[in-house]
This record gives structure tokens, C-alpha cells and sequence, in this order.
């Protein structure tokens, strides 16, 4: 049980910094194409992002620079957890970015072309 308590405390602090940052970038959580748009950014360009910030001053990237450098975290943290068994999961921000990111994730497994298509 222990392992179980360990991530959900660190889910919602993690949750926490996601939230503050997103904050800080405008980010509606709840517009499902805003947050896509941002876990498919992450995805494709995060440590891109991360490495441009530490040489520049601008607040926005720097805040989206943390934002992807806590998607690192995220995903992380979920991937321990389910080799564990545990299913981690914190609040709303938690859930829309995660939701966000596996759809995101299987959309690149897929290719740039989408799905394959199966004959009929």
C-alpha cells in the first residue's frame, strides 16, 4: 500500500506544478484541442523547448520549457507506477493532460498517416 500512497501524493503535487504553469500560459484545461495541441508539442518538441529556454530570458518559453520538463515527470511516474501495477491518476488537470498525451502517443505510433487502413 505504500507504493500506492507514494504516487498519488506525488500525482497531486505534480498536478499541482502542471497546474501553476499552465496558469502562467493560459492553458483551459478543459479545451480538449488546447491541450492536445500542447501534449503533442510536448511530445514532439519538448526537449527542444527545454534546451532553447536555458539559453534565453523569455518568461513564455521558460514557463513551457518547465511545463514539458513536468510531462517528462508525468509520463515517468505513470510508467513506474503500472509496471507496479498501481494505476496512478490525480484531478482534472492530471486526467485531461494524461488522457491528452496517450492519444497523442498512439497518434505518433501510428505514423503521419493515421491509422492504416484495412481492406474491406
Amino acid at each position: 500500500m505504500s507504493g500506492f500512497e507514494h504516487y498519488a501524493a506525488e500525482a497531486r503535487s505534480l498536478e499541482a506544478e502542471i497546474q501553476r504553469t499552465g496558469i502562467a500560459l493560459g492553458v483551459d484545461w478543459s479545451d480538449e484541442a488546447q491541450v492536445r495541441a500542447l501534449a503533442r508539442e510536448a511530445l514532439e518538441k519538448g526537449h527542444e523547448q527545454i534546451v532553447a529556454a536555458a539559453h534565453g530570458h523569455d518568461r513564455r518559453v521558460l514557463a513551457k520549457a518547465e511545463l514539458f520538463g513536468l510531462t517528462e515527470l508525468m509520463l515517468k511516474m505513470m510508467l513506474e507506477s503500472e509496471h507496479e501495477g498501481i494505476h496512478t491518476q490525480g484531478g482534472p488537470v492530471w486526467q485531461a493532460f494524461g488522457r491528452a498525451l496517450l492519444e497523442e502517443t498512439g497518434r505518433m505510433a501510428q505514423g503521419p498517416g493515421g491509422p492504416p487502413e484495412t481492406a474491406g
